[in-house]
């Protein structure tokens, strides 16, 4: 019996380390503190790992040069409070800047810049799963934007989670790289965690939001779906870039990357 206790708590840390990389501290105290002070982890794990993402974690991500993104502003939040939950909304001083002047500067365009995964609060190198390069704080990725069926711009996404939906169904790449083996290019349609089908996808705002991102100086590097860029008609060739069919499709949400 306590080999199969010991093997569930094990489990529980591997997993919350994985999700969020903070959990699984949090359960170890919560573990501790439950034995010390006779209380039920039911109660102390969820109030801990409250007072963590809140209180405690913030000021020593910026030890580790990592500032938590706004949460809760109009011009700039998470697609869904899952991610600042998972501790999934942290990047580096200058990639948190140049988001909050562009979401400024394009609040007069109606547009809110929804981020998605963007980095975990400490260590470079630490992989945030699924993903193969949001490790440094340097990276984020962020939702297109769309019109409802009337015409109507919003600041609404078609997914849940902000991945999945994608722009167009008529994305050559897409066949390429599952005929070349690459099953989980377009996984992500999996993980829409619910979706709804009065959107369509705005080229125009999009357009507009990709352009601000492209025009900082400090932007190395942005990926999106070869099709997108030709229908958008960007140009800008040093800075978009094909993504690789190891990675999945970019045409539900743009990767961003600074230098």
């Amino acid at each position: 019996m306590r080999f199969f206790k010991l093997f569930g708590h094990l489990l529980i840390i591997l997993i919350l380390t994985v999700l969020t990389q903070v959990g699984g501290i949090v359960w170890i105290i919560a573990l501790w503190s439950s034995y010390k002070f006779k209380k039920r982890k039911r109660y102390l794990f969820p109030l801990l790992y409250l007072t963590f993402n809140v209180i405690v974690i913030p000021p020593i991500a910026k030890v580790f040069g990592r500032e938590k993104l706004p949460i809760f502003t109009k011009t700039l939040k998470p697609r869904n409070l899952i991610y600042p939950l998972l501790f999934r909304n942290y990047a580096t001083p200058e990639l948190k800047t140049l988001l909050v002047n562009a979401s400024n500067q394009l609040q007069k365009s109606n547009i809110t810049i929804s981020y998605l995964d963007a980095n975990f609060p400490f260590i470079n190198g630490f992989p945030l799963l699924p993903h193969l390069s949001h490790n440094d704080g340097k990276k984020i990725d962020i939702a297109f934007m769309y019109m409802d069926k009337m015409g109507n711009s919003t600041n609404k996404k078609p997914s849940v989670s902000g991945y999945g939906i994608y722009a167009s169904s008529k994305n050559k790449t897409t066949n390429v790289c599952l005929s070349n083996g690459y099953w989980q290019y377009d996984f992500t349609k999996h993980l829409t965690f619910g979706h709804f089908n009065n959107l369509e996808f705005d080229k125009e705002r999009t357009k507009s939001l990709i352009t601000k991102l492209l025009n900082s100086k400090l932007t190395e590097k942005l990926f999106i779906e070869p099709y997108l860029k030709e229908s958008l008609h960007l140009n800008n060739e040093s800075k978009i870039r094909f993504h690789g069919c190891k990675a999945v499709r970019h045409d539900d949400h743009i990767h961003l990357q600074i230098k």
